[in-house]
Parts: structure tokens; sequence; C-alpha cells
């Protein structure tokens, strides 16, 4: 048996397979049963994790918004390139390590979000949804305006924040960003569901997401409670901020607009108002995407994304783990 190194994998194959292979016979097709496609395969999955965490963690700020506060906030991609550049700002501007530079970020972030639902979304707390919609996306354009007037239109390099050395298993190379994504994501996750089933706090956010008016005669501050619902998912947005500087690098003004919508369409695949649906969508989204690009087209990526969600509400209307609300006559 021969050792050969192919697209930097290790191949085991013997003398007349690489005699094949020398003489230009072997195919590219036929590697496949020496593990290259499934070693590729692998890592797509890996890269399709890394990014499904990212969306899981935007999705569920989203989600917590909608169960609670009944009001898509699409500002919410927005918050996260805020987030990203003030990871930058703090970094090379005010010179602060990694970890004070996120820090700062999570308080820029969860301030902004209560402020933004303080003046632009608490006066329409009894508006029509259309109305609460329309200022949602008009505060996301005034986000990436006052971006774009201080910062420019151009790309801003980041250094990540995450230093952990990449681990090999096998083949199978894990970049630290990768692992810390994904497990950042799982015990926020976690965190969110014990906060939310076992709190004070978190049982009141249950009573107003299921009937406000009922919830204020049981003396739960309704607007204090939607406030600390904001902030939960502005520091979230502060957190997948930083995981995604670290995994891509830059950051621009729009650079929470497109992931922001794929968020929103996670949230929904789960199931909007369901915390576990928001990380099973992010990931089943982030996995279909990466698979996408690497094995149909960079350009349909997309497509295919939102073709997935329209044949899912096609079966299942509430999500994959959403409930189907019962109204009373």
């Amino acid at each position: 048996m021969l050792t050969i190194k192919i697209s930097g994998h290790k191949i085991h194959i013997n003398h007349y397979d690489w005699w094949l292979l020398h003489n230009g016979i072997f195919s590219s097709f036929d590697l496949t049963k020496y593990g290259v496609e499934i070693m590729v395969l692998i890592e797509q999955f890996i890269n399709g994790l890394n990014l499904g965490s990212i969306y899981a963690l935007m999705a569920l700020g989203y989600t917590m918004v909608y169960g609670i506060a009944k009001m898509l906030n699409f500002a919410h991609g927005d918050i996260i390139m805020v987030g990203a550049y003030s990871i930058s700002v703090a970094a090379t501007n005010l010179g602060l390590s990694p970890m004070m530079s996120v820090l700062l970020s999570m308080i820029v972030c969860t301030v902004l979000g209560v402020t933004i639902e303080k003046i632009a979304y608490r006066p329409l707390r009894s508006a029509s949804p259309l109305t609460v919609l329309i200022t949602a996306i008009g505060v996301s354009y005034l986000l990436q305006s006052v971006a774009l007037l201080i910062f420019g239109s151009k790309s801003q390099k980041v250094a990540s924040v995450i230093n952990m050395e990449a681990v090999k298993i096998g083949g199978i190379v894990l970049t630290g960003e990768s692992l810390i994504t994904l497990t950042v994501t799982i015990i926020i996750m976690a965190c969110l569901v014990l906060f939310i089933n076992r709190t004070k706090m978190g049982k009141a956010m249950l009573a107003v997401s299921e009937d406000r008016g009922a919830a204020e005669l049981m003396g739960i501050n309704v607007n204090n409670t939607i406030s600390i619902t904001f902030a939960i998912g502005s520091f979230l947005a502060a957190v997948a901020g930083a995981l995604f500087v670290s995994s891509y690098g830059f950051v621009d003004p729009y650079t929470g607009a497109l992931p922001g919508i794929k968020a929103f369409v996670a949230a929904v695949l789960g199931g909007i108002g369901s915390i576990p649906g928001a990380m099973l969508g992010g990931i089943l989204l982030g996995i279909i995407e990466s698979m996408s690009k690497a094995y149909i087209s960079t350009q349909l990526s997309d497509a295919i994304v939102f073709g997935v969600l329209i044949l899912v509400l096609l079966v299942k209307p509430t999500g994959l783990l959403g409930k189907q609300k019962i109204t009373k006559v």
C-alpha cells in the first residue's frame, strides 16, 4: 500500500491503482472509494453547522421578540452589524482585548435594542401589525444609513476574537471558530430554555406571550417585560455578530441584512416562537446552504434555502416545532 495526498487528505492506495492514477486512467470519480468525497462531505457538513449556529443565534432573537411582543423586528440583523462594528472599533481604535471588545459590543447592542424598543416600538403597542412592520423596516434602513455615514461603504477587516487552535480528528480539521460557535449556541439555547421555564421573569414573559391583558391584570409590568425581551434579543445579536466576524473576518453596513433575513427564515422554519425550533431551523438552514453551495450552485443556494422553507410551510404551516394556535370562539 502507498500513501498519497489529494486535496489535503492522505489516502491509502494499492500499487495497481497508483499505476492507473499515474497514467491518467484513474478518474476523480474512482477516488471516492478512498474516501475523498466523504471527507469533503463531512467538511461541508461542519461548515454548515458553523453557519447554522450563527443563524440559530440570530433566530433566537427573532423568536424571543415575536413570541412575547408579537412583532417582527426586522432591524435585528442590523443590530448584529452594530455589534460587529463595535468589536472592530474597540479592538482597532481603543486597543481593547478581544474579550473586552466583545463585552463592549454586548453592552452597546443591549442598550441600542432597549432604546429602539422604547422610542420606536413602544408607542405602537396598540397599532396594527402592518404599522409595526413598516416601522421595523424603517429602523433597519436607519441603522444601515448611519453606519454608511460613519464607516463608509467599504468592508473593514476584523480580527477574530477566538484564539482557540484548530482540532484535527482523523482527516477532519475543526477550526476553533467552528467549535466555539456551536458550543456557545448550544449553551445559550439551554440557558434560555431554563430562564423561560424556571425564573419569575421567564414566567412573566410566558404570561405576556399568552395574553397581554390578563398578564397586566395579574400585576405583570408588560412594558418592562417586553423591554427585557428586546435586551436579551439584542444581547444575542451581539454574540452572533462576534461569532460572525470571527468566522468571516469582515464587516460593512449591510453585513446583517441578508443573514438577518435568513435568520428570520430559520425561525419560521423551526417554528417562530419556539426556542428549540429556532435552534433546529438555524442548523438545518446552515447545512442546506453549505451543501447547496458545494454540490449544486453557489448562485442557486439562496433560492434552494427559500424553496425548502416554502415546502416545509406547505406541509407544516407552523414550522417544524411550532404549535398550532387554538382560537377560542
